[in-house]
Parts: structure tokens; sequence; C-alpha cells
């Protein structure tokens, strides 16, 4: 059984960090990747970052780009999203979610099977 448990949303102010935590319940060079998505009220989900276990190749939407990093600490089964100058249209709820085995890699949500339950991050003043 795969599970997978976010941690470390919150409130943050315009220009802020955050750092998001992915705890998978499996070794996470067990898993063909691992990715971070967000929904926002009204807003379809989007893939934010994700990295591919095979070659560490990590995909940044347009959006985050230069501001997200994604990492993993494979000793500690915990992969992270490491987020700074946030937005306010950052805000949304975040999902680490999973695939085990994959032929062709994305950053979309049909490319992913197990999936955490959410964190909320508010980047407001």
């Amino acid at each position: 059984q795969v599970e997978l448990v976010e941690s470390g949303g919150g409130l943050v102010q315009p220009g802020g960090s955050l750092t998001l935590s992915c705890s998978t319940s499996r070794f996470t060079r067990a898993y063909y990747a691992i990715g971070w998505f967000r929904q926002a009220p009204g807003k379809e989900q989007e893939g934010v970052g994700c990295i591919r276990d095979s070659d560490a190749r990590t995909y940044y939407a347009d959006s985050v780009k230069g501001r997200f990093t994604v990492s993993r600490d494979n000793a500690k089964n915990t992969v992270f999203l490491r987020m700074s100058g946030l937005k306010p249209e950052d805000t949304a709820v975040y999902y680490c979610a999973a695939v085990l085995s994959g032929e062709f890699w994305s950053c979309t949500k049909g490319g992913y099977d197990y999936w955490g339950q959410g964190t909320q991050v508010t980047v407001s003043s």
C-alpha cells in the first residue's frame, strides 16, 4: 500500500517562502515519479513540479519556474517542494502524488496513481 502525507502548508505573506514535505510509505526510489500538484478554487488542477526517479529529471510549470524547487531526501523517504517569491495566485491546496511504474513521464494528474490528502497554502498580506 502506498501512503503519501503532505505537511508544511500555512499562511505566508507575498514574497515569502514555504517548504512543503511529502512523507512516503515506501522508499522514495521505489517510485517511477513523484509530483506536486495544486488546485485553487474554480481552477483546474495544475502540475507544479515533478521529479522522475531514474535520472532525477525535474519539470516545472511555467508559472513557478525559478521560484519552486522539487527535491528528495531518500534517507527520510521524503520529497520536498521549496517555494519562494510566493504570490497570491499561488494560493491553493497542494497535493503530493506518486506513480510506481510508467513508460512516459509526465507532470499531469493522469500520470499519477497515489495521492496525499493535500495541504492548504494561502499567500496573503
